[in-house]
């Protein structure tokens, strides 16, 4: 008989007592921010739920947010903590409007997220972190680079003086350099590495089976295999006659490498050779030739033929010298006459071979168990249930279909991302087919990437990758979905004599690195230390340098719970820039609003717009440019450009082009241009701008929501519609019935009402605005004046 945990706002007979998820939880609650490597199916989430309920307890009136990757994982774990903690738990993501995350905030003492829809909410100021005791980061391996638990993390730590931080996941990766990366963003102190050998954790652990299953690859895609390695060959010949490449024999990983050479030529020669377009252009053909030679080889001649389709509209020069090569358009010909007769990668028969068999069905029948009428016949009990993987969402619709062709009960499962004009799945499609599937409505469950972190169907007895992945990470994750009841099953196919098999011994390489590197002590030395060191380093904000007056004052500014006098407005489009967390971790209150012109403005005269290299670049190429220099220039009397990043000559155009443009903005246009390297100092930048203009003031800043109107008639009508209650059709109709614009000024109440749609009401109400005196109110520090 199992024993329960007993806690105040634990529910009773609910946490089965395991003694190495208490010594987790109590280590966390000891030594402060902790990172927790543990095997999928280990219960990590109630090692959360454990420390949860400890601050709840401990520290009243305060709340624990749980952060995870997906919101099909953040529902999961609004669900989970419901079921475990007796306290009010919520979900917050971006389907669910902005007041009512809000309210929710207010209301919940355990709250379930999305990371970008907390960065969101603390920037536009909807709430803080004040009064958080804990923070959950699960699939705590994704809080690298710009993501958004990095910005969670430091504000966070900046919030809160009694905060603590839980991280958890499976694999935190191969690399050592990442590994440590991760540690320093999320401030962990310690780190705890559980597997499935330690004495305390075998009785739990159910070992997972792994087949690797070979495929041939068959005769007629070994032809239209030749064709594309024939085409590529080529092409790998040229870029090595010319000095790109050292040697024909490359993976994707060297040509992005040799083509990030080229750009920098680009970037830096005056005058670079034309070989260098010429190399950029087949380095481009190289590497839409590699993917569509891994998807004849892994995925089939459905799946290439789509890509094929998608390349045929991009209409550049790379796409057309390639449908012009002999060796690839036989290619795409006989992968079209393939599709046409028929013709399945092996890989997708030997799939249903094995659902066919998993399932119970007789070679060349309709399924043995298809005479099942109800819904009670689809009983997890008596159904197995299968989670079959897929990179490609066109090969998932091929699976899909002929698991349908042959009677199989599958459904699909994606993500809510748009492609190629294909919606995505919405957050309450994904959870229904969660929910069908696992009350046993399907049988398989046929899933892109989506799944592969945290999706919690506890019954699957076996996982079928349709192509090995080489990230150790994803290895992982999809074997993990596995194995939480019983022993687990997987399978891989790999068709041999191609990119999978160099898949598979990447992955079983890395994850070898990644054992190697966590039972490493010197990986973690100091790590306490270091962690200490950066959170009072993030407690105590300084700007960029110290050396002058105007910095000592902005420490002033930068004192914690004493947010920011000065203010920056953003225009909702950045909202997912790094520029803007930046800004709001230096000390600078960024209000996002929605703007005609520019991104970021600093007073009624200052605007900034931003341009990395890639948009700049762009904005020259559709024309975008210089129509948003003559807005900047015609609404702002201080306009400024600020230029990101360093690699502004690369590309295909040619670097007086971009020099052309750049002279012209300064110099036609008037425009300021500052330079800088990346967002962060572009945050420091525009608070340096902010500073210097504001001069320790929040400013009464018109925000222009609106382009002015250019016409007479636009204007006038611009004018009449700034009054009470009055939009466009009314507008024109006042225009019409008095002729100007002072006739409608001078009118009086009667005369207003006679004019359709115009009650007695709004005419008074206009009346008041034309005939009141001006009576203008400004805040200061202690009281209101009268201006």
């Amino acid at each position: 008989m199992a024993n329960y945990i007993v806690h105040p706002l634990l529910r009773k007979n609910t946490v089965e007592s395991r003694i190495y998820q208490k010594v987790l939880a109590a280590n966390a609650l000891k030594k402060g921010n902790t990172m927790i490597v543990a095997p999928t199916a280990l219960g990590k989430t109630i090692v959360a739920v454990l420390v949860a309920a400890d601050r709840l307890e401990k520290l009243k009136g305060t709340k624990v947010l749980v952060l995870s990757p997906s919101k099909p994982l953040t529902i999961q774990h609004e669900e989970s903590f419901r079921e475990f903690l007796t306290v009010p738990c919520t979900a917050l993501t971006g389907s669910i409007k902005p007041d009512d995350r809000k309210e929710r905030w207010e209301e919940s003492s355990v709250i379930c997220a999305t990371p970008q829809t907390v960065e969101a909410d603390l920037l536009n100021g909807r709430y803080t972190l004040e009064d958080v005791s804990l923070v959950v980061f699960d699939e705590c391996h994704h809080a690298v680079g710009s993501y958004s638990y990095v910005y969670l993390a430091n504000r966070y730590i900046q919030e809160r003086d009694n905060h603590l931080i839980l991280a958890l996941t499976a694999s935190p990766g191969y690399d050592k350099a990442k590994i440590k990366e991760v540690c320093d963003n999320l401030f962990i102190q310690d780190v705890v590495v559980k597997s499935e050998e330690d004495p305390d954790v075998k009785p739990y652990f159910n070992p997972i089976k792994i087949d690797w299953i070979p495929v041939e690859l068959g005769k007629d895609l070994e032809k239209i295999q030749s064709l594309l390695k024939k085409s590529l060959k080529s092409r790998l010949k040229a870029l090595k006659n010319m000095g790109v490449i050292n040697s024909i024999t490359v993976n994707k990983r060297d040509i992005l490498k040799a083509r990030g050479r080229v750009q920098n030529k680009l970037a830096t020669t005056t005058n670079p050779p034309k070989e260098c377009y010429q190399a950029i252009s087949i380095l481009t053909a190289v590497i839409n030739l590699q993917h569509a030679l891994e998807l004849v080889e892994t995925q089939g001649v459905i799946t290439f033929n789509q890509y094929v389709h998608r390349l045929r509209k991009k209409k550049t020069k790379a796409s057309r010298n390639l449908f012009m090569d002999h060796n690839f358009s036989r290619a795409v010909r006989l992968s079209s006459i393939a599709e046409e007769n028929g013709h399945e990668h092996p890989k997708l028969r030997k799939l249903i071979s094995i659902l066919k068999q998993e399932l119970g069905y007789a070679d060349g029948q309709t399924r043995l168990k298809s005479l099942r009428e109800t819904e009670d016949s689809h009983d997890s009990r008596t159904s197995p249930k299968i989670l079959v993987f897929t990179q490609f969402r066109d090969t998932l619709e091929m699976i899909h279909q002929k698991c349908e062709d042959e009677g199989i009960k599958a459904i699909k499962f994606y993500g809510q991302g748009t492609r190629d004009g294909e919606k995505g799945l919405t957050q309450k499609q994904q959870h229904d087919i969660i929910k069908a599937f696992k009350m046993g409505i399907y049988d398989v469950l046929l899933s892109t990437s989506v799944a592969e972190e945290g999706i919690d169907i506890p019954a699957i007895d076996l996982v079928v990758l349709y192509e090995p992945v080489p990230s150790e990470v994803r290895m992982i994750q999809r074997r993990g979905r596995t194995g939480r009841k019983h022993q687990g099953r997987m399978k891989v196919l790999i068709t041999k004599g191609t990119i999978d098999e160099a898949y598979f011994w990447s992955s079983k390489r890395k994850e070898r690195n990644m054992k190697s590197q966590l039972i490493n002590n010197d990986l973690f030395k100091n790590i306490n230390l270091n962690a200490v060191e950066r959170m009072n380093s993030v407690k105590n904000i300084k700007s960029v340098d110290n050396l002058n007056e105007l910095n000592k004052e902005e420490d002033k500014l930068n004192n914690k719970n004493k947010r920011k006098k000065i203010v920056v407005y953003a225009d909702s489009r950045e909202g997912n820039s790094r520029v803007i967390r930046n800004l709001d971790t230096i000390g600078v209150n960024v209000e996002v609003k929605t703007m005609t012109v520019g991104d970021y403005q600093i007073t009624d005269d200052i605007i900034i717009e931003r341009k990395t290299a890639k948009d700049f670049v762009d904005s020259i190429v559709d024309k975008r440019l210089f129509k948003q220099a003559t807005l900047l220039r015609e609404e702002f009397k201080k306009p400024i450009m600020i230029l990101e990043g360093n690699d502004f000559y690369s590309g295909f155009i040619n670097p007086n082009a971009i020099r052309g443009a750049i002279a012209s903005i300064a110099i036609d246009f008037g425009i300021s241009i500052i330079p800088t390297r990346g967002p962060d100092d572009t945050a420091a930048m525009i608070k340096r701008i902010a500073i210097k203009e504001q001069n320790g003031k929040t400013p009464n800043i018109q925000i222009r929501t609106e382009k002015k109107p250019d016409n007479l008639w636009e204007q006038q009508q611009f004018i009449i519609e700034s009054l009470p209650n009055i939009g466009p059709v009314t507008a024109k109709k006042l225009l019409k019935h008095f002729g100007t614009v002072k006739n409608i000024i001078d009118a009086s109440v009667d005369d207003l009402t006679e004019v359709e749609g115009i009650g007695k009401k709004t005419a008074k109400e206009i009346i008041k605005v034309t005939e009141s005196k001006y009576l203008h109110f400004e805040k200061d520090d202690k009281n209101k004046r009268l201006m």
